[in-house]
This record gives C-alpha cells, sequence and structure tokens, in this order.
C-alpha cells in the first residue's frame, strides 16, 4: 500500500492579519492592557515622580535606584512603552467600537415585529388569551396602552399563508438606551486615553524627534532646545521674582530641560503668605501682571493654591516659592581665633549669585584651605515641629549630664534636626539663612543656621545645622543664649579656650578657688589638674604620644582611657569633670571680665541659671570639636525679595478628557441600571367577533422587575389578576 501525504493548510498572510484584528479589537485585550495602565498609575501615584536621583537612592537603595530608573517609574506616564500601552489601548478600544457599533446601530432600528407568531411561547415570559373586543378595537386598546408606558412600537399585518395564520404582530420595545450605554462607556476610554495623550509628554517628544531638539542642561540653552511659543500642548515651570517680568517657562525632561517661551510675559507685582496663629501658613497668593503685545493695556490677576487663572488657553497655577536674590549680611563668628584675632567684617551677599570667595586667614588653621561662599536661600518664616527635638535633646541632657558623665556616651555629638511622625509641636522659629561652603576641590558642605535662639526644653538655644549631601537631614550644634539673648558669651568662653594665657589664669584661679583655705599647698596641683584638662578640653595637649588633638570631651575620653587603669576609670572621670567644669566656669569670668563685664556668681539660687547655661555651654563646645567648618555665619541682617514658582500649562485635551468622563458616567449608567426589554404582542381574529392574544416579553436581565413588569402587562391586557411578586411558570425553555 502507498501512503499518501495530507496536503498541508499554512495560514495565509489574510489570515495572519485576520487573525491579528481580531485579537487587537478584542475585549480580552482591552481589559489587559487597561489593567496594566491602572497598575502603572498605580506606582506613578506612590512614587515621586520628577524627583532628583539622589532621593531615589536615598530611598530604594543604589541598586534597586537604577532598576527603577531604568523601568521609567520615575517619569512613568511619559515613558515610551506606557505611551505604547495607552496607544494599543486607544487602538484596540477603537476597533471593538468599529466592529460592535453597527450591530448595534442596526439592531435599534428594528423591533424584530418579524417574529413568527410560534416562537412566542419559547420566552421565559409568555401568556395568552382572550378579549371579547374585535380585533379592530383590541389593536387600538394595545397601541394606547403601551404609548402610555413609553414603549416603542412597530406593527406588522399578516395575511394566511404557509408559514401562519392571518393577524397582526406588534413588536416593541423600551430601554434602547442600554446599548447606547456600551458605545458611550468605550467611547468614552477612547477620548480619555487620547485626551492623556495629547496633554501629555507625546507631543513635546514628536517636536523633539521632527525638529531635532536636544534638551540642555541648567543654564546653556540653545536655540535647538528652544519649543514654538505655539505650541500645542506642555506643562512648564516659570520661575518670576518680585519686581521682574519673563515669559522664559522651562519643561523638565529625564536628561534635560526644553525652554518653551509663552506667548505673553507675566510680571510678578508681590507675593503674599497669610499665617494662622501658629506659624503655619493658611494662603500664598501671587499679584501678577500680564503683558500681551496683543493687547494695548496689561491686565493685572491674583493667583492663588487652588484658585489658578486662565488667559489666552493657558492656565496659570501657584506652584510653589522661593528667594529671589534677598540681600542678606552675615556675621563670621570664628570658633577657633582666639579674643585678639577674633574680630572680623561682616559679609555682604545675596542669595543665589553665586560663589566669593572669603577671607583666607578664617581657615588658616583648616586643612581643607580658602572656603567660597553660596548662599542659596533665606527663609523669613520657618515653622518646625520641636517635639521630637524636645525630647532628643532630654535624652542628651540625660546621657551627658557634666555633673556625671558616662565615658561610653562621649561620642555622641550633633543631635538629630529630623521631624517627628508622632507628636507635633509647631512653632514658628524665625528667619533662617542656608548656605554652601565650598573648597578648591569643589565639595562643599551645606549649613543652615537661624537668626533667633529657639526654646527647647525649656532653654534657650541657637541652631547651627550641617549636612554633607541634600539627601541628609541637618544636624544641629545646640548652643545656649546667654541673658541677653546672643550668642556672644559662649562664643567669648570657645576663643578663650584658644588662648593658652587665658587657660592658664582660669586654671590659677581655680586652683586658688577649690583649695581648702588651710591647705594652700594643693593652690598649685589644683591648678596643674585644671590646666591639664583645660589643654584636653581645648585640643591643646594630646591624649597619647603621637595621636592626633582631638578636644571637647572626646579628648578626656582618650586621656582616661589611655592613663588610667580600668577599675579606677569612672571615679577619675568624675573626677575630672568637676575640675573641667569649675575651670570653665573660671575662663568664663576671665573672658568676660577682658570683654570689660562684671563676671558671673553660681551660688545660691540666683546661681540656677548660671550653672544651667554652663551645663549646656560644656556640651556645645564639645560638639563644636566636631563642627566642620571654623566660622560660624549667622544672619545679621536681611532685605527679603520672594519669588513665585508657577505652572503654566496649555491642555487642549483637558475638555476632551472631561467629555469622556461625562459619557464613561452616562454610560456606566446606562448599562447597570437601565435594562433593554422587548415585547411581543400576536392578535388574532377568533372568528366569534373576540381577539385572540399572545404576547412575550424579553429582558436583558431577567430580575425581580422584570417579573413585576410582565405581570402587569399581562393584567392590562389580558385582564388576569396575578400575584405581581410571582414569577411566571416558564413553561419552555428560554428563547436564544
Amino acid at each position: 500500500m502507498t501512503a499518501t501525504a495530507l496536503p498541508s493548510h499554512r495560514p495565509s498572510a489574510s489570515d495572519w492579519r485576520r487573525q491579528a484584528l481580531e485579537l487587537l479589537s478584542s475585549m480580552r485585550f482591552a481589559i489587559a492592557l487597561l489593567t496594566v495602565i491602572c497598575i502603572a498609575s498605580a506606582i506613578g501615584t506612590v512614587v515621586k515622580q520628577g524627583e532628583p536621583l539622589v532621593n531615589y537612592v536615598d530611598q530604594f537603595g543604589p541598586f534597586w535606584a537604577d532598576v527603577f530608573g531604568a523601568l521609567g517609574l520615575y517619569r512613568i506616564y511619559s515613558t515610551g512603552w506606557f505611551l505604547v500601552i495607552l496607544a494599543f489601548l486607544v487602538t484596540s478600544t477603537s476597533l471593538c467600537i468599529a466592529r460592535n457599533a453597527p450591530k448595534i446601530l442596526a439592531d435599534l432600528r428594528t423591533h424584530k415585529e418579524h417574529i413568527r407568531e410560534q416562537a412566542l411561547q419559547a420566552f421565559h415570559h409568555h401568556a395568552t388569551g382572550e378579549r371579547a373586543q374585535p380585533l379592530a378595537q383590541t389593536q387600538t386598546e394595545v397601541l394606547q396602552v403601551l404609548a402610555q408606558q413609553g414603549w416603542s412600537v412597530k406593527a406588522q399585518q399578516r395575511e394566511a399563508s404557509a408559514r401562519g395564520e392571518a393577524g397582526l404582530m406588534i413588536g416593541a420595545r423600551l430601554g434602547a438606551v442600554n446599548k447606547l450605554g456600551y458605545i458611550a462607556a468605550h467611547g468614552a476610554i477612547v477620548l480619555i486615553c487620547l485626551g492623556g495623550l495629547f496633554d501629555g509628554d507625546l507631543i513635546i517628544k514628536a517636536q523633539m524627534w521632527a525638529q531635532g531638539l536636544q534638551p540642555f542642561q541648567g543654564g546653556t540653552e540653545t536655540e535647538r532646545g528652544r519649543l514654538s511659543p505655539t505650541n500645542p500642548a506642555y506643562r512648564a515651570q516659570l520661575f518670576v521674582p518680585e519686581g521682574a517680568r519673563t515669559n522664559a517657562a522651562v519643561i523638565n525632561l529625564e536628561d534635560g530641560m526644553l525652554l518653551q517661551p509663552l506667548p505673553f510675559d507675566i510680571e510678578l507685582k508681590k507675593f503674599t503668605v497669610d499665617y494662622y496663629a501658629t506659624g503655619m501658613p493658611k494662603r500664598f497668593a501671587s499679584d501678577i501682571v500680564i503683558h500681551d503685545p496683543r493687547v494695548a493695556e496689561p491686565k493685572a490677576f491674583t493667583v492663588e493654591v487652588n484658585h489658578p487663572v486662565v488667559y489666552d488657553g493657558v492656565t496659570i497655577f501657584q506652584s510653589s516659592f522661593e528667594d529671589g536674590g534677598s540681600s542678606v549680611r552675615l556675621k563670621p563668628l570664628r570658633l577657633d581665633a582666639t579674643p585678639a584675632q577674633a574680630a572680623a567684617a561682616s559679609v555682604e551677599s545675596t542669595v543665589g549669585q553665586g560663589a566669593q570667595p572669603l577671607a583666607p586667614e578664617w581657615f588658616a588653621h583648616s586643612a581643607q584651605g580658602p572656603m567660597q561662599l553660596e548662599v542659596s536661600n533665606l527663609r523669613v518664616i520657618n515653622v518646625e515641629n520641636l517635639a521630637e527635638a524636645r525630647s532628643a535633646q532630654a535624652a542628651t541632657d540625660a546621657a551627658t549630664d557634666t555633673r556625671g558623665v558616662n565615658v561610653s556616651e562621649l561620642t555622641k555629638h550633633l543631635g538629630s534636626g529630623a521631624k517627628s511622625p508622632g507628636n507635633k509641636d509647631l512653632v514658628n522659629i524665625g528667619p533662617s539663612i542656608t548656605y554652601k561652603l565650598r573648597d578648591g576641590a569643589g565639595q562643599a558642605r551645606e549649613y543652615q543656621n537661624f537668626m533667633a535662639p529657639v526654646k527647647l526644653d525649656g532653654r534657650m538655644v541657637f541652631l547651627f545645622g550641617v549636612r554633607d549631601t541634600p539627601a541628609e537631614g541637618f544636624r544641629y550644634l545646640r548652643v545656649p543664649a546667654d541673658p541677653n539673648t546672643s550668642v556672644d558669651t559662649w562664643l567669648r568662653l570657645r576663643q578663650a579656650l584658644n588662648d593658652e594665657a587665658m587657660r592658664t589664669e582660669a586654671a590659677r584661679r581655680f586652683g586658688r578657688m577649690a583649695a581648702p583655705a588651710d591647705r594652700t599647698e594643693l593652690q598649685g596641683q589644683l591648678a596643674d589638674s585644671a590646666q591639664k584638662a583645660l589643654g584636653l578640653f581645648a585640643g591643646a595637649v594630646v591624649a597619647r604620644e603621637g595621636a592626633q588633638p582631638v578636644g571637647g570631651l572626646q579628648g578626656l575620653s582618650d586621656f582616661i582611657e589611655a592613663a588610667v587603669p580600668e577599675a579606677q576609670r569612672e571615679q577619675a572621670s568624675a573626677t575630672l569633670v568637676r575640675i573641667l567644669n569649675g575651670a570653665l566656669f573660671e575662663l568664663l569670668n576671665v573672658s568676660l571680665e577682658r570683654a570689660g563685664q562684671q563676671p558671673w556668681s553660681a551660688e545660691g539660687d540666683a546661681g540656677e541659671p548660671v550653672r544651667d547655661f554652663m551645663t549646656q555651654a560644656v556640651l556645645a563646645l564639645s560638639d563644636a570639636y566636631f563642627y566642620p567648618s571654623p566660622v560660624l555665619l549667622t544672619l545679621e541682617g536681611f532685605v527679603p525679595k520672594q519669588a513665585s514658582v508657577f505652572q503654566v500649562t496649555r491642555t487642549p485635551g483637558r475638555n476632551v478628557v472631561y467629555l469622556g468622563c461625562v459619557l464613561l458616567i452616562v454610560g456606566v449608567f446606562a448599562m447597570l441600571y437601565i435594562r433593554e426589554r422587548r415585547l411581543w404582542i400576536w392578535l388574532q381574529d377568533d372568528g366569534a367577533g373576540g381577539t385572540r392574544i399572545k404576547l412575550a416579553l424579553s429582558s436583558t436581565r431577567q430580575t425581580l422587575d422584570t417579573d413585576r413588569e410582565f405581570n402587569r402587562l399581562r393584567e392590562t391586557l389580558l385582564g388576569a389578576a396575578t400575584d405581581p411578586a410571582a414569577p411566571p411558570s416558564p413553561s419552555a425553555p428560554t428563547a436564544a
């Protein structure tokens, strides 16, 4: 026997196209795309969009930050894959509408009055009866009842034939909007997606590809990075200082910025902030003037948060505010100078003006060399949560009480300035200045100093903050305020520590004061111990041979670990700290006398504020040796100048999205709450002057309302009283 191979069928190109078209226009494919878009949108809501990369590295770590960045999760709404999925969803839904809309519209135009009389028995809801009235009268009454109930009716007169007897078939329809809801809901998805595509970055990316535009970095804007003022859709940021006018908005992209010129100029007359009694802002407003070259007279407006201004199709939102170039006067406080070297002229600067050199002698003893100053921000109002700051200060006081120091805790320095997620104590702590000190290698640290003292745990302290990178929070040096609410007394004490002669004089006074009156030979020993303690604390004496001077309480800790047996360290540390406290108090009085002021007394109840000041001063002096700059720049005066940051948008797709939302609401309600019903009534002369009636009802959803509606129709048309709550018993399977 010879085997004969069967001919194999290979799908043709038309078969592949047909299958691809069916897949693309299938509802399951559209639902899958919509699910992906919903998941991506949820990610875009949880992950902050458009933040600096360092923020994501700090939040997710270097590895996952790179992974999420490669997936485009930081600008998810403008990534290529998101736009492609959105485009596929539009295409799929449009094809689905194109395939089904003609069938739906054709179905709306017909009442299906051509149905056979025998088929009525196959419906779930059907009934048969007779009326004594003739056919013509019955027809009139039936049509009148249906018209009163809102049914759309079409009748077909039939003659006797082989297919059936003579009679009148009435086809009625109610709730046809249910089918239109399908078109409205799917059309809404298309409109919303088109509006989102049009108002997103798709138009910008298309112009970049067509015109060869190149994003720029910083202030290196070129003609290749400039869009047209007639750009149909954009979302940009506009920075306007008080008293200035501009039309140069910028669009932030992943790899740079594009300049978006506006067709008019915006001038900022005044930026206003209103505050609650707690210091929290309650209203941000910008008084602007729009200068349009096409209009003779400028127009004035007020832009507020949640109250934008719309002009010539461009919506202007109040996005934020910044410093617009305030003038500041900074007073240098030299930490490593002696009182004789401390005099220094104030520094005049402007916020945002760039780097300016500082006096080289201020950094003569610093390994970093000469520094340059960059003033980055002036904040006139600072509302901070001091609840955790106070608790942190209390914990620090308990851990480093100078009357009984735990040596293991001496390494804790510079308390955290982080805000508390729990209890809140919102306080306006006054103006602050933020600046950077940049060395010759280009490395910089950021500093934030407050102009007025802050009350923490019942004590008035000055806050001097520092951080190494923008991703970190500021760590604050807390300096106690003197009775004149200034930092001068603590600064004199700090500078006196740098003067060997003043340390020697303070040690001599301490020896004379601490020695008993009957044992004057101890004065020299106590003076030597006090001078040793002051030297260690000032960093002038090293704890170990060949070690680097440390200073502060850490210097005392290193000395005790190197020179005292472990069993005696606790007692030795307590004794050394008591000597240090007494010597520092004498050093304070020496510095006050040199400045022409009265010395302080710590005796009795009146000396309690002095003792409290000294406790805080010792901690601040110890922390100051770990402060990375030998100079503190305090805010001495300022002339504020604010600037507004506006978000300017041209979003023609917004109205399309609004229309889509309306259609979506209408379509969903039509599909869920409107039932399409079809009713057929067969009227036939019974030959005795009466009329036979058959009726059947079909509905898109079988509900109790459908049962009650059919019972009412049967009672009205046939006169048969039934229980409206009881559905009729089916006598045949439901018609397909």
